[in-house]
């Protein structure tokens, strides 16, 4: 009996001492795209998976926020020859430098959301954003009043494109000859910091009889959100939960997991699970999805959200395919 506690004992403190190891080893990092932390969408929402894991392990993520492209490649490098890993970088505009600077540093484990690059150290995460846009087309289209809604992307790019065609699918299956307006704001990097232009697009097409407007276009959304809630109508958020920066005003957001995404990379490393290789995550592995809060409630009804609660099973089940517009530069809707 002795001999067996004592060798549950000495099991145990190995197990600990692993972990601590495993703790100690890891030093994550986070470099944000264009925009910063604070961008109220995409980045923030790595931010706050940065943040979750820190709260559940006390494990600090360190981070830093990018002024121009030249520096994507410093970034990475500095943290890298720091000894942080493993390194999370966020957006498709990482692609080229992670490609190079992984190379470098073949010990260190990176990631990257929304690309893919093919090294044995990088797990590239993409999203299948079609289909949340879908679902939150569905609710556009039973919202409005006019027939009309609008669409206004960031950065001119086949991604955001994937949005857009995936949200005309959605309001044409609900409201066949609805008009969806639609628009990007720029072709550089710059059109994801710029909410000024943003809010004008936006209040071009309500001027033009859109009463619902959905935006991906990162930290210019929200001049998007404000400019529709000024007019009286309804926006539509993006990637973080954005119901609450104009309660009431907000209809829904199209959620892209980027928080869960971000935290399962610093996770699965501490735990020895981190894979490299390419995860894509839409509606079923719950990757995307609509919100519901307190704060859009009052402005989905039950048949609404009946609609498209059916619309998301349908599309997990296979009965809806929703057109991926990155597959052949196409949208049929």
């Amino acid at each position: 009996m002795k001999t067996t506690l004592k060798t549950l004992c000495t099991t145990a403190a190995f197990f600990a001492l692993t972990v601590a190891a495993q703790a100690a080893d890891i030093k994550p990092a986070l470099v944000f795209d264009l925009g910063g932390k604070f961008d109220k969408s995409f980045n923030e929402s790595a931010y706050n998976g940065a943040q979750k894991f820190t709260k559940d392990t006390g494990i600090a993520v360190r981070d830093f926020e990018i002024k121009n492209d030249a520096q994507r490649e410093q970034a990475l490098r500095k943290f890298a020859r720091s000894g942080q890993n493993p390194i999370a970088v966020i957006g498709f505009a990482w692609a080229t430098a992670l490609d190079k600077v992984a190379a470098e540093f073949p010990d260190t484990k990176f990631a990257i959301i929304d690309m893919v690059v093919d090294k044995p150290n990088v797990r590239s995460i993409v999203f299948k954003e079609h289909e949340g846009s879908y679902l939150v087309g569905v609710l556009a289209a039973m919202a409005s009043e006019t027939g009309k809604v609008g669409f206004v992307g960031g950065m001119d790019i086949p991604l955001i494109r994937r949005f857009a065609c995936g949200y005309v699918g959605g309001v044409k299956s609900a409201k066949a000859d609805a008009e969806v307006l639609q628009a990007m704001t720029g072709t550089t990097g710059e059109a994801w910091n710029d909410p000024v232009k943003g809010g004008e697009i936006a209040t071009s097409q309500i001027s033009a009889g859109a009463d619902v407007v959905f935006h991906a276009a990162g930290g210019t959304g929200r001049g998007v959100l404000q400019a529709t809630a000024d007019a009286g109508k309804l926006g539509i958020g993006v990637d973080s939960n954005q119901n609450h920066l104009h309660p009431g005003k907000v209809l829904t957001s199209m959620l892209k997991r980027v928080d869960v995404a971000v935290n399962a990379i610093y996770t699965d490393y501490k735990d020895d699970k981190f894979s490299a290789g390419v995860q894509a995550l839409g509606l079923a592995e719950g990757g995307v999805d609509f919100s519901m809060d307190e704060h859009n409630e009052k402005l989905i009804t039950a048949e609404m959200k009946a609609a498209a609660e059916k619309a998301k099973q349908d599309i997990i089940d296979g009965k809806i395919k929703v057109h991926d517009y990155m597959s052949d530069d196409n949208c049929p809707y």
